[in-house]
């Protein structure tokens, strides 16, 4: 696989852009509802009318499979947008909330208000995902928005290049490709809001950035989101379902699961049915597999393979370079001193632990920062009920991975070294909105009580409603 060339917007084009939006969004442009609607109605009509496109780019990255990548990036986008279309309205509509007395005669609300100029910074696993749906927050919570796709998903950021100007209202959303170079001088802009999703080193640059304009900031970072399987767990469902969920995207998801920590009484047939997942999922040689993908640079696959003499495989193990190929791979006697146990793996490696006991793997868990994402595997309430109680993570699935991610109706986001802020459904809305709190009295009556003076009399009625 030959990787592209990087793109890359005009630097000094950056502050022009940047400053259309705020012009156009000072003009009052992103706030009707019907131009909000419009242009949510306008990114699934991009994504529907060439989907064709956008399969071939993920593929040209990623090596993604067309389904995989239908699933995860395309539909994805368009299941969230299309809850956001539904709920425009209701999402939007001032809050009603009730007012103490000492305020009376009086109502109150809150409203919701958009931000103002948003950054949204993608990364490249799930370039369309990720960069259209914090996106399409910031549009329906009616805000001016300017992407930037990663570029080391090359083709799919030129593609977006091309169709979000075709698409949408250019004067409020706008989109700038390039690396370091263009988002540093994207970060010198004044922003009301950055989003941002990646690694925790590059989470802290954009921090820094941010103070200048005390800009507030989302971040989506990952980390090392681990896995329980306890004894009394159904080894088999469990398998598959973990399976599913590290080598979707080869491994290359946020919150896939990083490692397993398997109670050592079901260790050799939970390892068993890994193999018996991997096989029926991928086949004997899962290079040959079209539901499998590719490691997205070199660089990357330079990293998974000194990662890998952290363990022994016995999976998989296989390594390709000038396919970019990893095979699912699951290790053993793992050095829990090495890099593959300190750093985010962000690929198709599967360390396993043996643990004596579920309290053994809580305590490990809190011992380290905190996890985008945790899963637990057991029949067992008692067991699920102790670590959900014990253990704090951005997320969590139950006898499943990733699919907490999936509903509209929870929000998603880290915490700690994991992330700081949540979106997704009415989530998504809200992170670009300020609940501006409004209360506004009656003229007829004018009530003396909290006037001065403040005589005895007064004194005994502040106590008693106070």
């Amino acid at each position: 696989m030959t990787a592209l060339a990087e793109p890359h917007t005009d630097i000094a084009n950056i502050a022009g852009m940047t400053a259309t939006l705020r012009a156009s969004y000072n003009a009052g442009t992103t706030r009707p509802l019907e131009w909000r609607r419009h242009q949510l109605q306008q990114m699934i009509k991009m994504l529907e009318e060439n989907e064709a496109a956008f399969s071939d780019a993920l593929r040209i990255d990623l090596g993604k499979p067309t389904v995989e990548g239908f699933i995860t990036d395309i539909a994805f986008v368009i299941g969230e947008v299309e809850s956001m279309i539904k709920n425009l309205k209701k999402w939007n509509k001032p809050e009603r909330v009730s007012s103490p007395i000492v305020t009376q005669p009086a109502k109150s609300r809150r409203i919701p208000e958009p931000l103002g100029v948003v950054l949204v910074i993608a990364p490249w696993n799930y370039p369309v995902q990720l960069l259209l749906v914090p996106a399409a927050g910031a549009i329906a919570a009616g805000n001016a928005v300017m992407m930037k796709p990663s570029e080391v998903s090359a083709a799919t950021s030129t593609l977006l290049a091309r169709l979000v100007p075709q698409y949408f209202d250019s004067s409020a959303v706008g989109i700038v490709e390039g690396g370091v170079a263009e988002t540093t001088e994207l970060l010198a802009q004044h922003w009301n809001h950055i989003f941002y999703t990646g690694n925790g080193t590059v989470g802290r640059i954009v921090m820094a950035a941010a103070v200048k304009h005390l800009t507030p900031v989302t971040l989506e970072l990952g980390g090392k989101s681990p896995v329980i399987v306890d004894e009394s767990a159904n080894l088999r469902v469990s398998a598959r379902r973990i399976a599913w969920g590290k080598w979707l995207n080869a491994g290359q998801t946020c919150i896939a699961p990083d490692y397993v920590m398997v109670h050592e009484k079901v260790r050799a047939e939970f390892v068993d049915e890994l193999q018996k997942a991997v096989t029926a999922f991928y086949g004997d040689d899962p290079r040959l597999s079209d539901s499998y993908g590719r490691i997205v640079t070199n660089r990357h696959f330079d990293r998974l393979r000194g990662l890998m003499a952290g363990g022994t495989p016995v999976i998989g193990g296989e390594a390709v370079a000038d396919d970019r190929y990893i095979a699912p791979t699951v290790l053993d006697n793992v050095d829990m001193s090495s890099q593959l146990m300190h750093e985010e793996i962000f690929g198709p490696l599967l360390p396993i632990i043996s643990i004596s006991s579920v309290q053994t793997a809580i305590d490990h868990i809190n011992a380290n920062p905190h996890p985008l994402a945790l899963y637990v595997f057991a029949e067992n309430k008692r067991v699920v009920d102790n670590v959900l109680s014990t253990t704090t993570a951005g997320g969590v699935t139950v006898n499943g991975t990733l699919l907490h991610l999936t509903n509209p109706n929870l929000p998603f986001g880290g915490i700690g070294e994991s992330g700081m802020g949540a979106y997704h459904g009415i989530s998504s809305v809200r992170l670009f909105q300020h609940m501006k709190p409004v209360l506004a009295r009656g003229t007829k009556l004018d009530p003396s009580l909290p006037y001065p003076p403040y005589t005895d009399r007064k004194a005994k009625i502040f106590r008693k409603v106070l």
